[in-house]
């Protein structure tokens, strides 16, 4: 098993998500983060000041697979998150000893399969 950890910009998540649950990847952790790299800090003008903002928002999106699904996980996030210019992201592979569903103790690869009919509504019950 990997996790995939991606920095990406806000604009480039929605195509990324949606290619990725059409792919069979429906399970994201997603957050919004700050952090500086090559790119450079914008100006921004408050009250007659200039200040320069140098932490960049961008979006963090975590998931683990299946050692042989990485490529295709990969690819999807690169030909969305890619421009071609500075502050494009990154995105880190890393292994993962070990996975366990707490509701079920179920552990290993089976954690990383969706459940056939099974939806979660918005207070936790399954449909």
């Amino acid at each position: 098993m990997k996790m995939i950890v991606a920095y990406i910009r806000h604009e480039a998540f929605e195509p990324i998500r949606a290619d990725l649950l059409e792919a069979g990847f429906p399970s994201l952790t997603i957050t919004e983060v700050k952090g500086s790299g090559r790119q450079k800090a914008i100006t921004e003008h408050y009250r007659g000041s200039e200040l320069a903002v140098h932490l960049r928002p961008k979006l963090k999106i975590e998931c683990v697979v299946e050692s042989k699904d990485v490529g295709v996980v990969k690819e999807v996030i690169l030909r969305h998150a890619r421009t071609g210019s500075v502050g494009d992201g990154k995105l880190f592979i890393l292994p993962v000893e070990e996975a366990v569903r707490i509701r079920t103790g179920e552990d290993g690869e089976m954690v990383l399969q969706a459940h056939e009919g099974d939806e979660v509504t918005v207070n936790g019950d399954l449909g």
